[in-house]
């Protein structure tokens, strides 16, 4: 059912966003060279990666580091990107990720591939066995401000407690939140580790994993 419900909606909304979508593009593309799209690597269901997308909002040339070891970390931020971030129309692409089943709405966040201590607490803790979604308890209890330990914790109750009902309510907060910016820590965004230059073409990009 959640699986049906994930292709019908994802679909609509790509279909209903798609203006929206080609709008953010010319933007993105007239106010930076770069792709219009982000991709990393991301942990999905059973520990098995799968492609991640984004609305790029960093410059390309940004060092690959995390974002919280850039000494300036606003200035590799495009202005288009500070915007895209501030509303979180940057994760409007993973639309596309719902469709193709490597997440849902409503489930913990993908955690980076190299996000190696979270990736060890949420398997010891069983969650690994859910879906990523774009939103999940632990975005709207805390989202930036928490630690891998309290994420899982809220990942677990999710895991414990998850349902319709609670999908339902998790997708209403999720737009409260967005609508104040709640939870978000823009220092606390990061993305690659130096080791892993492989991972994007235009360096660091995306946020911390917020659960």
């Amino acid at each position: 059912m959640k699986r049906f419900l994930d292709i019908f909606m994802s679909l609509i909304l790509l279909v209903l966003l798609s203006p929206l979508f080609l709008i953010i593009s010319i933007i993105i593309k007239v106010n930076s060279k770069g792709p219009v799209f982000f991709t990393q690597d991301r942990i999905g269901r059973n520990n098995i990666l799968f492609k991640f997308y984004k609305f790029r909002t960093m410059k390309v040339g940004t060092p690959n580091v995390a974002t919280d070891k850039l000494s300036e970390a606003n200035s590799y931020i495009t202005s288009v990107g500070k915007v895209l971030r501030k509303t979180s129309l940057d994760e409007l692409p993973q639309l596309i990720n719902i469709l193709n089943g490597d997440m849902t709405f409503v489930g913990p966040r993908p955690a980076l591939f190299n996000q190696y201590n979270l990736k060890d607490l949420r398997t010891k803790a069983g969650v690994q066995v859910l879906v990523p979604g774009v939103t999940g308890w632990a975005q709207i209890n805390g989202r930036d401000h928490n630690d891998d330990a309290q994420k899982t914790q809220l990942d677990r109750y999710y895991l414990l407690h998850r349902s319709i009902n609670l999908d339902f309510k998790i997708l209403l907060m999720t737009v409260f939140k967005v609508l104040r910016a709640e939870g978000v820590v823009e220092g606390a965004r990061v993305s690659i580790t130096e080791s892993n230059k492989e991972l994007s073409i235009d360096g660091a990009e995306g946020r911390k994993v917020s659960m």
